[in-house]
């Protein structure tokens, strides 16, 4: 199913991690091993983003921080981008980045 996000414009590889951070598949682009460091930063990206959700929320009192949908860290000519326990990098040129969000949300229901 994951490699069907190549499809999308401006995706140019993807990878999908189980919850403990072990890569399971990636396609696209990159040589396997940055496949997997891809999978690998992640899943630590997203550990992060949880981490700061729960503490928003905690201090805050606002319910709706958690659990955070996905998230995206943009660079000038390039964009990584997650959603569950999938990612992508996405060519800032030739994607967007709502698309690819509603792809990857799509993606991880399945």
């Amino acid at each position: 199913m994951i490699k069907q996000l190549l499809a999308v414009d401006g995706v140019m590889a993807v990878a999908q991690f189980r919850d403990d951070g072990a890569f399971l598949e990636g396609y696209g682009l990159l040589p396997p091993t940055e496949l997997e460091a891809l999978a690998h930063f992640a899943h630590d990206y997203k550990r992060i983003v949880q981490g700061n959700a729960d503490q928003l929320s905690m201090f805050t009192g606002i319910k709706g921080w958690t659990p955070p949908a996905g998230w995206i860290v943009r660079g000038r000519g390039m964009s990584v981008c997650s959603v569950a326990n999938i990612v992508c990098t996405v060519d800032n040129a030739e994607g967007n980045l709502s698309e690819v969000m509603e792809t990857l949300t799509e993606a991880s229901h399945y």
